[in-house]
């Protein structure tokens, strides 16, 4: 009997280590990128997650990359994953979108963004969704949200003015939700029952959190916050059903529309799924570029004055000082959007960008297995010195000349190729209006204390306050003196 219970023992262990093996050892058709699989089934799911407490790249993908470089292998959650913090890879995955790869995300994000987002979807679907957002995002409708962009900047810091002490984070989040909830679906927290905002709050640290729906955790309050915004959004949907609008005056009258058609390929479930995803991802960027660009600036008097120069100067040129801002004097914020560049590029707002190999990918020396995800790493992109001199420090001087920059391979804050984010123009409006309305009328003052850096991206948990002040000179003198104070002042 024993020696059976040896041979049953002896035939689990070898079995068990023949899984390991087989983990630890892919198959594929050529050489594999060097690298863990970590354990079965768990892979190094843990140390992906763990947080990043600094500007740098995370330890985990920097870590990685000392050890074997720009391409390696791991593991989460059971999936086979290469990691890319190389350029050239970088570039080939936007540029092959539907040829070699795909647009990919986890399970557990596809349950927050929705099975149907449009992150997800491929082809002319995809190609349909974008077409209706460009309804929002193209430049004739962004001409037409200026005034309101500047009329919402400057309303909200008088407010804050008039508040004293400000916790920075909630109150820019507060302001572009604002906005965006207003174009998208005419939300109104003043006249609305339900408070939408506040159950975005835990999205961002949820996406990047430990997959695990147990009540307590942060991916359980995200999952709780997506069903509460997604009961709303279909309740508004079944009103405006119901009383539909005969002028469209928002984009939810856009997706109405399109849902009449007899031949149209939308459904409710998507159209919903691409309202919540253009809520979450329009105000995030813009609300958490505005707050890190504000805490660099504050860090940075030369940066400042030479921002405050350059809107202070649009003014001086501005026949009727009372007038507001044109679209002609926003293209001309030359170093603003050197500001916003930096800005992002250091925030690190989306920090990974998953796609699936279709098929085995050659590269360099190595081999993408087909059905492989690719995880782009965009701070190992913007935080390499080798792309950048001294990529840590807040240097906008370093993009002049590049203009607005799109996507490239050194930069790719707003994603690249086909999946280029259709919403990057709107962040930058918003953040440009904004800084144009505060440093021409207003000044600040930081409140010490509270603004320990940790991930996802740049976030202040103990609140960055700030408190906000009118200047106290007319346009109409001259600044210079106001200007040599700023170094004492912010």
């Amino acid at each position: 009997m024993w020696q059976f219970s040896l041979y049953v023992l002896a035939l689990a262990v070898a079995s068990i280590t023949h899984l390991v093996y087989r983990w630890r050892n892919p198959k594929c058709s050529g050489k594999l990128p060097p690298g863990s699989m970590g354990w079965p089934l768990l892979g190094e799911t843990l140390q992906f997650f763990a947080p990043n407490r600094t500007w740098d790249i995370p330890p985990f993908v920097k870590e990685r990359m000392t050890r074997y470089g720009s391409i390696f292998r791991t593991s989460f959650v059971g999936l086979p994953v290469i990691v890319s913090t190389d350029p050239d890879l970088n570039h080939m995955v936007f540029q092959q979108e539907g040829q070699l790869f795909q647009s990919w995300y986890p399970y557990s994000l596809r349950q927050i963004y929705g099975k149907q987002n449009a992150s997800t979807l491929h082809g002319y679907l995809h190609k349909h969704l974008k077409n209706m957002m460009l309804n929002l995002f193209g430049h004739g409708s962004l001409k037409n949200m200026l005034s309101d962009i500047e009329s919402v900047a400057t309303r909200n810091i008088e407010m804050w003015v008039g508040q004293g002490t400000v916790e920075l984070k909630d109150a820019t989040a507060d302001m572009v939700f604002g906005l965006t909830a207003k174009k998208l679906i005419s939300y109104d927290l003043e006249k609305s029952s339900e408070n939408l905002r506040e159950n975005f709050d835990a999205f961002l640290e949820g996406l990047l959190s430990v997959p695990v729906a147990i009540p307590g955790t942060t991916y359980y309050k995200c999952l709780q916050g997506r069903k509460k915004v997604m009961r709303i959004l279909k309740n508004m949907l079944e009103e405006r059903k119901q009383k539909p609008s005969k002028v469209k005056v928002d984009f939810f009258d856009h997706v109405l529309e399109e849902l009449k058609h007899a031949n149209t390929i939308l459904t409710e479930e998507i159209a919903l799924d691409l309202m919540f995803v253009l809520l979450f991802t329009s105000f995030e960027t813009a609300a958490m570029g505005l707050l890190v660009a504000i805490k660099l600036l504050t860090d940075n008097p030369r940066a400042l004055k030479e921002l405050t120069e350059e809107h202070e100067k649009i003014l001086k040129e501005r026949e009727n000082l009372e007038a507001g801002l044109t679209w002609e004097e926003y293209k001309s914020m030359t170093f603003t959007f050197q500001i916003i560049n930096e800005t992002v590029r250091l925030a690190n707002i989306v920090p990974a960008i998953f796609r699936k190999a279709l098929t085995d990918i050659k590269i360099k020396d190595y081999t993408i297995p087909s059905g492989w995800v690719v995880m782009v790493s965009l701070p190992a992109v913007h935080l390499d010195p080798v792309n950048y001199k001294d990529p840590l420090d807040f240097n906008p001087w370093r993009w002049e000349g590049m203009g607005m920059k799109g996507a490239s391979k050194n930069f790719m804050a707003f994603g690249g190729g086909q999946r280029f984010c259709v919403g990057a123009d709107f962040a930058r409006l918003q953040m440009a209006v904004f800084l144009h309305c505060l440093v021409t009328k207003y000044r600040w003052q930081p409140i010490k204390g509270g603004e320990t850096l940790r991930t996802p991206g740049l976030q202040f948990p103990n609140g960055f306050h700030v408190k906000f002040f009118k200047k106290d000179y007319k346009m109409n003198q001259d600044p210079k003196s106001e200007l040599a104070n700023y170094p004492k002042q912010i």
